[in-house]
């Protein structure tokens, strides 16, 4: 779904590009780490090794077939 119109949209992008490349990646560390808190949150009382594992299903999980998924997910478990 997208409710942004196209004047909005490239009035964000005119705004984010006046910022410095430094600015914007100081931003988006910032978004990961706070999308990263509230992922763990959402795990529960898990071992480390678990949320290990969880986090990179949530994050990266769809970026792999499924035996290269199930090789990483194994690699992570064995630590």
């Amino acid at each position: 779904m997208n409710d942004t119109t196209p004047e909005m949209m490239r009035l964000h992008r005119e705004l984010l590009m006046q910022q410095t490349g430094e600015e914007r990646l100081r931003m988006a560390s910032s978004m990961f780490a706070t999308c990263k808190t509230m992922a763990l949150a959402s795990f529960g009382n898990v071992s480390e090794k678990e949320k290990r594992v969880r986090l990179f299903l949530r994050f990266y999980g769809s970026d792999f077939d499924p035996q290269t998924r199930a090789r990483i997910v194994a690699a992570i478990r064995r630590g």
